[in-house]
Order: structure tokens, then C-alpha cells, then sequence
């Protein structure tokens, strides 16, 4: 879902849908998005290439964290549908209460066919898993007979068991949900006093800041965000900068954050923008 070309003649990549920065400036309801997703399901038939479905992070972690608008992957949804393929969704990032859902799918409101999860599962041990309808697993299993000899074990089973115990016992959903509003609240108060800070968005535990050259232009500022990730660095807050331009802070803290973190972090960000002034 970048806009980075693909070399392989079998994919097609789109931009991702967001509000920021829309495809056309005067594109009010994300239909400009929907116009580059279903050239791209043309553009298959046109190429006699099957189509097999539209893989994405359902929340766009990497690209940066955008808004995007109530309804629009619904709707992403029924067109992959119409035109036979499935749609799967990655929740390595944005799963298991990160996005103040269970699910990343859940928070932009879509219902994927397949879903693919990996680290938090297993709290540092590698575990990951899909997800899927037994009816398209038994279609799967029927025309490929796929088969490997690889898969988790007894010690990494407990791992995961024990992750979800944990989320469970210590309601950590509740918590994302409700320390990643504060945290964006705090942060979009100090944008008044930092023209850096071009947009705060995010869900739940997952916080990004559109560092630009300045508000109107919305110009990325890659070497702006790097240094704001390496002052926090110094301060003992390890963030990071991602996003299509590189630009946009990505603030991800571990899910057992609690007020006194986020207090520290707010306080030695606040910190940091006055250096920066």
C-alpha cells in the first residue's frame, strides 16, 4: 500500500488512504483512493493476471499512521470482493489492544478475509499465526495440499497463553484505549507553541507526529524527525521515524505503560520542544 513502485508484474501498489495528505487536495470523501484501487484491479484483467486480493497493515503503521476516513476500507473491502479477491489484513503491529482494539481492522472498521499476526503474541519469544474462515482454509489445504513440518512449540504455546493472561488480568485494552488519548491530547496542546508539528494522530498505544518545515506547505522534514528521535534518545525515550517521507515520530510504548510513564514522556517532550525553540 506504498506508493513505492513494485518490480514484480504480479503486484500493484497504491498509495495508502489518508486525510493529511489526500490524493487531491479537494478529495473530501477518499473517492480518489478508491479510483487508484480499482485502476489497480483493472489493470490486472488488462494484464490477463489474476486477481488475488489486497494485502495491508490495517492500520498503515509504517506509512506513517494516517487518518483515514470512517467507511473508506469497508468499502475497499466490497470492491476486492466484487472482483474475487480476498482481502488480508496484518496485525503484527496493530494487533492485540495496540490500536485500543484488539484488532487494527477493528479500529479502521473493516472485516478483512485473512488475518497475519506475529510478535507481540509472544512478548519477545517468536510466535505468529494466520487467521481464517475454515471454509477458505479447507479451499486452501484442497488445491494446494500444503504442508510443512515446522510449527510452534509446547514452550512458545505457553508464551502466548501467558500474553493473553496478562492483557486480560491487567486490562490493557482499556489502558491503550485510554493513555493513547491522552498522550494525543497532550501532544496536540503543545502544537500551538511548535510549528514543527505539523499533525498528531494515531490509536491507542501507537502516537504519530507529522514533523513538516511548517503547517501550510505540510512539507516533510525527515532530518527534523530524526533529530527530535535522537534528543528523546538522550532522554531516555526510545522513538524512531517512519512514514513514506521519514518524517512522521513514531511513539510506540510497551503495553504495560501507565500515567507515571506517560507523564515522564510528556514531560521530557515538552522538554525537547523548548531546546528545539
Amino acid at each position: 500500500m506504498s506508493a513505492s513502485p513494485v518490480s514484480d508484474a504480479n503486484f500493484r501498489s497504491i498509495p495508502y488512504p489518508q486525510t493529511y495528505r489526500p490524493i487531491h487536495a479537494d478529495d473530501a470523501t477518499g473517492e480518489a483512493w478508491l479510483d487508484t484501487l480499482q485502476a489497480a484491479i483493472d489493470d490486472f484483467s488488462a494484464n490477463s493476471i489474476a486477481f488475488a486480493g489486497l494485502f495491508v497493515c490495517s492500520i498503515f503503521a509504517n506509512e506513517g499512521l494516517p487518518n483515514v476516513r470512517p467507511g473508506l476500507m469497508a468499502r475497499a473491502v466490497d470492491m476486492v470482493h466484487k472482483a474475487g479477491g480476498v482481502v488480508i489484513a496484518d496485525v503484527v503491529q496493530a494487533g492485540y489492544c495496540r490500536s485500543g482494539n484488539w484488532w487494527g481492522y477493528e479500529t479502521n472498521q473493516f472485516t478483512p478475509d485473512i488475518v497475519t499476526m506475529g510478535k507481540p503474541m509472544g512478548n519477545g519469544l517468536p510466535v505468529s499465526a494466520v487467521a481464517a474462515s475454515t471454509e477458505l482454509v479447507s479451499s486452501f489445504r484442497k488445491n494446494t495440499r500444503y504442508f510443512n513440518t515446522f510449527a510452534s512449540s509446547p514452550v512458545q504455546a505457553a508464551a502466548g497463553m501467558a500474553v493473553l493472561d496478562v492483557i486480560e488480568q491487567e486490562d490493557l485494552l482499556a489502558s491503550s484505549a485510554e493513555l493513547g488519548h491522552l498522550l494525543r491530547n497532550e501532544l496536540k496542546a503543545m502544537q500551538s507553541n511548535c510549528e514543527a508539528m505539523g499533525d498528531v494522530r494515531g490509536c491507542g498505544l501507537f502516537v504519530g507526529v507529522d514533523w513538516v518545515i511548517d503547517r501550510e506547505s505540510k512539507e516533510p522534514d525527515r532530518k527534523g524527525a530524526v533529530d527530535v528521535a535522537n534528543r528523546m534518545k538522550e532522554k531516555g525515550f526510545l522513538l524512531s521515524n517512519a512514514g513514506a517521507f521519514g518524517n512522521v515520530i513514531k511513539i510506540r510504548p510497551p503495553l504495560v505503560f501507565e500515567q507515571c510513564h506517560a507523564d515522564a514522556f510528556l514531560g521530557s517532550f515538552a522538554e525537547m520542544l523548548a531546546e528545539l525553540s
